[in-house]
């Protein structure tokens, strides 16, 4: 079974998050919003944080704030092995070989760019080809474009077909001899889409190149494991899975990071440093260079906790059911559009869509005005949305502190705002 999708089981087994003492670990979900309850459908923008993520945060600064690896005092040491044991968790969350594994960064965006600078950039030529797909988002097109530019190499892509899915027998006319990389990610923030990134992945080695996987999507919502995904590079993002903004995570084959060069220069990169020149220090410090965010790492460590606790193979059930109810609901509409495959077991809980009558921009403002948040535009993907032939779509994404009781009043605001452009009456 593809460990990235819970597949049968899922169609069987009732959702298992209890979503009432879920929700109770959110303060932010007790605010109102001109007056209404917030209903906060934009988590594949970022996700909201619970009270243990707040406090672990909280707490760092009010009792073991210190720069971590530098003091040999008892403060910086709690830092150190704090910063260091968020580290331990998440090579344990997506089944990493060992912490060294794992490098910190800022966001998802950062951790592509390093691996398109420190790899791409050493071992590409020109000519050589970089496959991308129809679907990727900003953070995992324009890092591509920069090194292919420095480079001389050609980027490719692999096409989506009209329910949003790769078509993969298109895979030989793209993957070339001249492919040296492969950039897949996990999920669309579009189309919700799941792509099977083992296959992908088993394809792309059997042709030689290496498999980068941006999982900005995928590690919140269901459960990864690089070594069964065949991942060479994963990147993601705290803020996306509960944890606090400013932090990203790059993990690496200890063979391939080993063999880079790092990334950015200066503080705790170093082994030694004269005036004539540096070595580097041991992974992963060598790609983390200066000050990192400590307290954002530990918030990340308190989110990882709190997600593995819940379960992600329940994470990712709620999401199905959740997803599956949504769907049904938005065919209700007549005029709704929904974009990606029809099957909630193929998608995420991430749900593009347009009213053929109303802008999406339009469209937002109006559940706005009764506490309901979702996204409009293009969401980091004007290519994509150019493939859908769309300027722009509105977008609602759930996640574990969501229930039917979002969704029915979603639909209801979807209706509210059919009525007040005076389409419906």
């Amino acid at each position: 079974m593809n460990p990235t999708v819970v597949a049968a089981p899922v169609e069987s087994a009732a959702a298992d998050i209890d979503v009432v003492r879920v929700r109770a670990d959110f303060p932010i979900l007790k605010r109102t919003i001109h007056g209404s309850p917030l209903i906060y459908l934009d988590s594949a923008a970022t996700t909201q944080k619970p009270e243990c993520v707040i406090n672990a945060i909280s707490e760092h600064y009010r009792r073991t704030n210190a720069n971590v690896h530098r003091g040999i005092y008892a403060l910086s040491a709690q830092a150190t092995d704090l910063y260091e044991g968020a580290r331990a968790r998440v090579a344990s969350f997506i089944g990493a070989g060992s912490p060294e594994e794992i490098v910190f960064t800022r966001n998802t965006t950062e951790s592509l760019n390093l691996i398109a600078s420190a790899w791409g950039a050493a071992h590409l030529k020109p000519g050589d080809e970089i496959l991308l797909t129809e679907m990727e988002h900003h953070s995992n097109l324009v890092p591509w474009f920069l090194v292919a530019k420095r480079t001389g190499a050609v980027i490719r892509y692999l096409p989506i077909g009209d329910d949003g899915t790769l078509l993969l027998d298109r895979w030989e006319e793209r993957f070339t001899e001249r492919t040296r990389i492969v950039s897949v990610t996990h999920v669309s923030n579009v189309l919700g889409v799941i792509n099977p990134i083992a296959e992908i992945a088993a394809r792309a080695h059997r042709g030689g190149a290496i498999m980068v996987v941006d999982g900005a999507q995928g590690v919140p919502h269901t459960t990864v494991d690089v070594t069964a995904l065949g991942a060479d590079f994963l990147a993601f993002s705290a803020h996306k899975m509960l944890g606090p903004t400013g932090v990203g995570v790059l993990y690496g084959r200890r063979e391939l990071l080993d063999a880079m060069e790092p990334h950015l220069g200066g503080g705790d990169m170093i082994r030694t440093v004269t005036f004539n020149g540096a070595t580097w220090n041991d992974l992963p410090w060598k790609f983390e260079a200066g000050t990192p965010d400590v307290a954002g790492v530990i918030g990340l460590g308190a989110a990882v906790d709190y997600l593995a606790a819940l379960g992600m193979d329940a994470v990712r059930r709620h999401e199905i059911s959740l997803t599956r109810y949504a769907l049904e609901r938005l065919r209700e509409l007549e005029t709704i559009e929904v974009y990606g495959p029809a099957d909630p077991a193929r998608r995420a809980g991430v749900i593009a869509f347009n009213d053929r009558q109303i802008h999406p921009h339009d469209l937002a403002t109006v559940l706005d005005r009764r506490g309901i948040a979702i996204r409009a535009g293009h969401h980091c993907a004007q290519p994509l949305l150019e493939r859908l032939g769309r300027s722009a779509t509105a977008r609602a994404s759930f996640y574990v502190y969501n229930d039917r009781q979002d969704v029915d009043q979603f639909i209801t605001g979807l209706v509210v705002a059919e009525k007040f452009f005076g389409r419906r009456l």
